[in-house]
């Protein structure tokens, strides 16, 4: 009898061993972005993105839907700021290409917060210069703040007395995935390495 309530005994253990060890595995491959965040989203993420309807650097009305299907890294400017919206597309152009040499493919997005200067074709001058993947979206003026307003993108323009008027607005970058949309924003101070290490992470997460 007391032979028998050993070997119950041992097969209890290893009974839970395994489970344990199978949790343990089943935990490893479970996946969790949260680790990848590392900007606080008052809302959280489900609060930011949304529809839009625009034209691209081609002339091509585009919607959300078109850019679900793929990682996508959004950045609202326009082509005539003269510091902050250069330096913020090359560093994201800089971090694509960065993501390329690990395999993974994101495509860099800037959508235009100036619907009066920023044509399809001034778009499509810009974005050959930054990234060839680049894409440039404008559109009306109904049509731009919709998709700012999506994003929560704070935008307005200076007042002027000609056409070289300046444009203040956010200046953070969006990540999206698809079967996720927006994931998170990325910050104006983070070097292309820190933006790819950043995307990556949501990547190979997701």
């Amino acid at each position: 009898m007391l032979r028998l309530y050993s070997f119950l005994a041992i097969g209890l253990i290893a009974a839970l061993l395994g489970g344990l060890g199978f949790m343990v595995f089943m935990g490893q491959g479970q996946t969790d972005m949260a680790q990848c965040r590392a900007t606080a989203i008052t809302g959280g993420s489900g609060a930011i993105g949304g529809p839009f309807e625009l034209v691209d650097h081609t002339g091509r009305t585009v919607t959300d839907a078109d850019f679900a299907d793929r990682p996508v890294l959004l950045y609202f400017g326009f082509t005539f700021c003269p510091d902050v919206c250069p330096l913020d597309t090359a560093r994201n152009a800089q971090a694509v290409d960065l993501l390329t040499e690990r395999g993974h493919a994101v495509t860099p997005v800037f959508v235009s917060v100036d619907h009066q200067r920023d044509t399809p074709e001034v778009l499509a001058e810009f974005v050959r210069f930054m990234h060839p993947d680049m894409i440039g979206l404008t559109g009306t003026e109904d049509q731009v703040r919709d998709a700012a307003r999506a994003y929560r993108v704070y935008f307005a323009a200076q007042e002027a007395e000609d056409d070289y008027f300046l444009i203040d607005h956010s200046t953070f970058s969006y990540f999206l995935l698809p079967g996720h949309g927006f994931v998170d924003v990325i910050r104006r101070d983070q070097t292309p390495e820190q933006v790819a290490d950043t995307l990556a992470c949501f990547i190979e997460n997701a």
